[in-house]
């Protein structure tokens, strides 16, 4: 059912690869491998119970057998629908980690998003157009069978049923297929992704809120219980697209948030001709975090104090070494300037394996310093978020971001 994997921003890389892949897999084919979720084997059961009954007249065997025929080819048109987004994908630089079926249908784990408008409008349209040429296919190959056969049925069946499958897949709202379309349409109308998806996610969540509406009102009303299948299929659009609306605001944050705006002036400047034994003395003995220094002299940064360089150097020479033999320049360093954005300091930090990074000044000079805490207060407090402060000293000591907030994956993404 469309796209709700693009950049399903409510797990971090590792938990949405885990989750995307929780079940059994199945095969793989152009290096995608394929799963199955528990919930799959449900609605596999569903569908075969229901579309036994318009095969009675075959017998109670091969009424069975063509609805269980019908369940696993409808999920088979699922699996190429999928895989025609993912090869497009493929065929945009874009790596798909896998193809997972499930209780609505399947998605594609992709790791980022299509550069273009016109990119983003052809993995869209790929899924809908080969449900649409299964079902001229399907229609050919009927035409030539015995239409009084019961393989005929099923051809026909799984024509109709490929029909209805890209049909719904256009409805403009996301996560459909449909709505992935009107995304690359705003988006090429404004030259803005964000507002692509801003329309697209409204959409969907006023379809997610029809089709709910719709479907309690024909169980409530007109007393038919098939109306909580499209209330159910309504609950799981509306619930998507507002996670679509929450990875915009994520989106937006990153964009729009710079370094000078996060970064925190948690280091201290010490003099560079200090030795090795007057460094250890007034600043490291009796501190409980020791936080980061910078030597300068002369009026000028030299570089990054390494703490750790200075507990392997023998304690008889700490009288005679100074604070400049163990700093690292300023010109190897990491750093970022106050302007770059908060998506550039985090993509940074993660190319680099660093758990923190140098914020400089257009001048050079040593203006602050960004870990993951800071990062995460920045994006709460432009999200109005309230976070504790205790939680961002834990993310700190971590060094890690918490769970259900992968702005590392995020932020891959949008490169």
């Amino acid at each position: 059912m469309g796209e709700t994997h693009r950049i399903q921003i409510e797990l971090n890389k590792r938990s949405q690869r885990h989750l995307m892949q929780a079940g059994w897999r199945i095969g793989s084919l152009f290096g995608i491998p394929f799963f199955v979720d528990s919930s799959w084997f449900v609605i596999v059961l569903l569908f075969t119970i229901a579309n036994r009954q318009s095969y009675s007249e075959w017998g109670p065997t091969l009424s069975w057998v063509a609805g269980l025929a019908i369940a696993l080819l409808l999920f088979a048109s699922v699996l190429l629908h999928e895989l025609g987004h993912s090869l497009v994908a493929q065929s945009q630089g874009i790596r798909v980690n896998s193809i997972t079926l499930f209780l609505f249908g399947g998605v594609a784990a992709i790791d980022k998003e299509s550069k273009t408008p016109g990119q983003a409008f052809q993995v869209a349209i790929a899924g809908p157009l080969v449900s649409f040429s299964l079902f001229f296919l399907l229609n050919i190959v009927a035409q030539i069978l015995p239409h009084s056969s019961l393989i005929y049925s099923v051809v026909h069946e799984l024509a109709r049923i490929n029909l209805v499958l890209g049909i719904f897949n256009l409805i403009p709202g996301l996560p459909l297929d449909g709505g992935q379309v009107l995304k690359a349409t705003v988006w090429k109308i404004t030259g803005n992704r964000l507002t692509g998806v801003r329309w697209a996610a409204k959409t969907g969540q006023f379809l997610g809120i029809l089709g709910i509406s719709l479907g309690l009102s024909s169980v409530f009303l007109a007393k038919s219980y098939g109306g909580l299948w499209i209330a159910l299929i309504g609950w799981f659009v509306l619930q998507n697209a507002a996670s679509y609306n929450r990875i915009t605001d994520l989106q937006e944050a990153l964009l729009n948030i710079k370094a000078v705006d996060t970064m925190t002036r948690e280091f201290r400047v010490v003099d560079a001709d200090l030795s090795l034994r007057q460094f250890g003395d007034e600043y490291l003995i009796g501190v409980k975090a020791i936080p980061v220094y910078f030597a300068a002299s002369d009026g000028r940064y030299r570089g990054l104090v390494s703490v750790e360089a200075l507990r392997v150097i023998e304690r008889s020479q700490w009288d005679i070494q100074r604070l400049h033999q163990i700093i690292k320049p300023m010109n190897e360093l990491i750093t970022v300037s106050e302007k770059a954005s908060l998506l550039e300091v985090i993509n940074t930090m993660e190319d680099q394996e660093i758990s923190g990074i140098t914020v400089l000044s257009p001048a050079g000079a040593v203006a602050g310093m960004i870990d993951r805490g800071d990062v995460v207060r920045a994006v709460a407090n432009y999200l109005k978020v309230p976070i504790p402060e205790a939680n961002i000293r834990q993310i700190k000591e971590d060094g890690v971001y918490p769970p259900g907030l992968p702005l590392a994956v995020l932020a891959k993404s949008m490169v």
